[in-house]
């Protein structure tokens, strides 16, 4: 009567060993996870940071399938509505501002407020809590964020006589007028990416209305026949008219109009930091940066200080995964990492000041500005109204006799627009 018992205390326990393993397995797949994430980027050194960061993420989350996808910035930004309607990614980047309430409005992006509360992103990014909330709820968690000014060649300044970084609207016409006597095109700009001319515009607006009139335009609440709008472009056209822009500036995209500073045809050039860590090894010691030059002392300088961000879409099919990148990310010392790799500053008020010369001078400019940081044309006002916006500024480098008739243009575009 014994072995029968035996035989059954086995098969007993052989059952339980079996559930006992099914279990386990189970627990381990639940454990398992995906992670799709659509990055967009300019440059080897831009992918390479990210391209860091999620190898780290995924030996910290071992357990989590990563999927990455790196598209060039232009295409990414035609791309992303259709992602996120369809079949969306668990993590985009995008940026801050009337960029993300554009989809937070629309409910195509996930709310991050109690992200925001969880990890103590209130304080960390209080700085940029206002861009990245839509009707007072988080829907981004920022990255990092980059000053605006004029990139230039020492060298070439030295070899025009150029004393020092002109401060002022007429310091920096004299400059522009040594330049191109000693035989060097002042200033390079790539007119065929529409968004580096809308910094010519924000910068020029800025100077000569100050901050709250921009974000009154960017509204849709002022006239584009407005003569403070007109005043931006009469200022604008008198650099054009004395060519102090490269010819054919609508010919060249970022990338082929940069080779200009790079050669020494140009000697300055209105962007973003974000492009400093793309500079060649052999030319970076001659590049330095200053602030874009005061028109009217009487308006307290603004600036603009992109925010980029990270987004979780509604439609992502794996958000406890995509929780777990953003916690990853944000923290002082992967906001430090991706400030360096892509040439901007941390989001981040715990990460370190920045090493790179170039860099501290956009801090700086930017933690002293007085009269408001801006976003960005682009990313200030509705998608429609800055794409309109762009062409007709594309429209008025073509030919700039055509002010009046582009500034009509814009009006009517925005009364149907805003419904004004």
């Amino acid at each position: 009567m014994k072995q029968p018992a035996n035989r059954f205390r086995i098969g007993v326990a052989a059952a339980f060993f079996a559930m006992a393993t099914a279990a386990s397995w189970w627990a381990n797949a639940a454990q398992a996870g995906t992670l799709d994430i659509n990055i967009a980027f300019k440059g080897a050194s831009q992918r390479a940071v990210w391209q860091s960061t999620l190898d780290d993420f995924r030996k910290a989350h071992p357990d989590i399938d990563v999927k990455a996808a790196f598209i060039d910035e232009e295409a990414y930004k035609v791309q992303l509505p259709g992602w996120l309607t369809t079949v969306a990614p668990d993590i985009v980047n995008w940026h801050d501002g009337e960029r993300m309430a554009y989809y937070a409005k629309r409910g195509l992006l996930d709310d991050l407020s109690g992200d925001w509360a969880k990890n103590g992103w209130d304080q960390t990014y209080a700085s940029t809590k206002e861009a990245s909330s839509y009707q007072s709820k988080q829907y981004a968690a920022p990255t990092v964020y980059y000053s605006w000014g004029m990139f230039y060649r020492k060298d070439l300044f030295q070899k025009a006589g150029i004393a020092g970084e002109p401060k002022t609207w007429p310091e920096f016409l004299d400059a522009c007028k040594k330049l191109k006597a000693a035989g060097i095109t002042p200033i390079a700009v790539a007119g065929r990416d529409a968004w580096t001319l809308a910094g010519w515009f924000d910068y020029l607006d800025l100077r000569l209305n100050g901050n709250a009139f921009h974000q009154k335009l960017m509204a849709g609440e002022v006239p584009y026949t407005d003569a403070r709008v007109k005043k931006v472009y009469t200022t604008w056209k008198q650099l054009i008219d004395d060519h102090d822009f490269i010819d054919n500036s609508l010919s060249y995209d970022l990338d082929a109009a940069q080779p200009f500073l790079f050669q020494g045809k140009a000697a300055m050039m209105l962007m973003g930091t974000f492009i400093s860590a793309g500079f060649p090894p052999s030319i970076k010691p001659q590049m330095s940066y200053f602030q874009f030059p005061i028109i009217d002392s009487n308006v307290p300088t603004a600036e603009d200080g992109p925010v980029e961000s990270l987004h979780i879409p509604a439609h992502a099919k794996h958000k406890a995964e995509a929780r777990a990148f953003l916690a990853f990310v944000e923290t002082p010392e992967n906001g430090a990492r991706l400030a360096k790799g892509l040439g901007s500053l941390s989001a981040n008020s715990k990460s370190p000041e920045p090493e790179d010369p170039i860099s501290k001078i956009g801090f700086q400019i930017l933690s002293n500005t007085k009269g408001g940081i801006a976003q960005f044309y682009d990313r200030d006002m509705t998608k429609e109204m800055a794409d309109e916006g762009m062409k007709g500024m594309q429209r008025f480098v073509s030919d700039p006799t055509q002010i009046d008739a582009v500034l009509t243009q814009l009006e009517q575009t925005r009364k149907r627009i805003y419904k004004q």
